[in-house]
């Protein structure tokens, strides 16, 4: 009696057919739609301009749905790929024309960007182009998975739609209009950046597809004598690669540590200082040379012990080395001009009601006053700096033409409590000469 399979081996017989690459693999079609991308002439270039100031456009007014439409026309895709085809089967030659028609593309991009953005009246950076000039591994692990799923696509019978999903992944076309929107603007920061990662998505789809290229064993060219140079193109490519992708790796860990410090320095904030009523202004947070928290706070005071004792605390939220910055002088211009605002607001939202009263009672107390020439009645809040809060007053503002004595001021304080039911009442008496 045969002995049953162990349920493992079973198992993982029945899965590795799963992840073959090899089935329906089309190797004649896959060399005639990669020698197809060689060529940057006719059709092909007036695509690639056409596509270049549709992206320009869509980076320009900050439209994701135009950017994506001109990644799926453009044909920058296929030098790429080309080149890690060609140094996959050791075609010296084709690698080189390859290379020549990418450089040609990329030239001809950044000059179509920049005469669009030279002409544009647009000039300001959106955020769909400011996200083109920071590259980081991430965008290199999209390059490497957006290259593997183009050339195992690129070469089945049925290509299906994943080779426009990889287009739009990868992002090609934007990291070039960005860098004609620097050339145009003299930024040199945004024009290296974003070329910069134009080449960290170009050299990584071309990797990927070296190695798929090899794994699927593609017919290679023979060197013959020429075994070493075969050698230096894979040290070169190497270096290559480890050269580029440092400053990627580097970007990318400023980005981990400063979502990490945000992360901690709104705990501490929740933790420490939203307490006793306490609310935030105004809140700052940057990781930069000096990491700080800049808060502006009303509610209960915190004294100097007090904020020292909470500078000390920023280590259990493993922030050390952070500078805590709190206002709460609310005399500063910049709490000054947020008063303002909210008193505005508050002003505006009781105009309606305040202005049914005022003729009413300023009537009323005229029969009383005869002098009474104009007044005004307005709900408002005051800020009351001993006890650092907002309290709501009312303020009664008279023109006259002989200002009223102390004891009718207080008469009429008294009048106008009694008429609109509010305690708290603030006269302002001006007196008017007519001519």
């Amino acid at each position: 009696m045969a002995s049953e399979k162990n349920p493992i081996v079973s198992f993982f017989e029945w899965l590795a057919p799963r992840f073959h690459l090899l089935d329906d693999l089309d190797k004649p079609g896959t060399i005639e739609s990669v020698q197809k991308g060689a060529e940057l002439k006719g059709s092909n270039l007036w695509t690639l301009i056409f596509a270049i100031f549709i992206a320009s456009i869509g980076l320009n007014v900050n439209s994701t749905a135009v950017i994506i439409g001109a990644m799926l026309v453009s044909p920058l895709m296929g030098p790429i790929v080309g080149i890690g085809f060609a140094a996959a089967t050791n075609d010296f030659d084709n690698l080189k024309k390859f290379l020549r028609t990418l450089s040609v593309a990329t030239m001809v991009s950044i000059a179509t960007s920049f005469i669009y953005f030279s002409l544009s009246p647009i000039n300001e950076a959106q955020s769909e182009l400011l996200a083109r000039t920071s590259p980081t591994i991430y965008d290199a692990l999209i390059a490497i998975f957006g290259g593997a799923t183009g050339i195992i696509a690129n070469t089945r019978k049925e290509k299906g739609t994943a080779i426009a999903g990889v287009a739009i992944a990868t992002a090609l076309m934007p990291p070039l209009c960005t860098a004609g929107y620097g050339l145009s603007q003299g930024n040199w920061t945004y024009f290296f950046g974003a070329t910069y990662l134009f080449l960290i998505n170009s050299i990584f789809i071309a990797i990927t597809t070296f190695i798929f290229v090899r794994y699927m064993e593609f017919p290679k060219v023979s060197w013959g004598l020429y075994k070493e140079k075969e050698r230096k193109v894979k040290i070169y490519l190497g270096l290559f690669t480890l050269i580029l992708i440092l400053p990627s790796i580097f970007t990318a860990y400023q980005i981990v540590r400063s979502s990490y410090f945000k992360g901690k320095a709104n705990e501490f904030i929740r933790n420490e200082i939203l307490l006793e009523n306490r609310r935030i202004l105004e809140k700052e947070i940057n990781y930069q040379k000096i990491p700080t928290i800049e808060l502006t706070i009303i509610g209960p005071k915190i004294d100097e012990n007090k904020e020292k004792e909470l500078q000390s605390r920023l280590k259990y939220y493993n922030i050390e080395n952070t500078k805590l910055i709190l206002h709460q002088d609310l005399s500063s211009s910049n709490i000054d001009n947020l008063k303002y605002e909210i008193l505005s607001e508050i002003y505006k939202s009781n105009t309606n009601y305040t202005q049914n009263n005022t003729e009413m009672i300023a009537k009323e107390i005229q029969v009383f006053f005869p002098n009474l020439i104009s007044a005004s009645f307005t709900k408002t809040k005051k800020f009351d700096m001993n006890q650092n809060i907002y309290v709501d007053t009312n303020i009664f503002d008279s023109e006259w033409t002989k200002l009223p004595s102390e004891n009718d001021k207080r008469k009429l304080e008294l009048y106008i409590q009694v008429r609109t039911g509010e305690k708290q009442i603030e006269l302002i008496t001006r007196e008017m000469r007519l001519n």
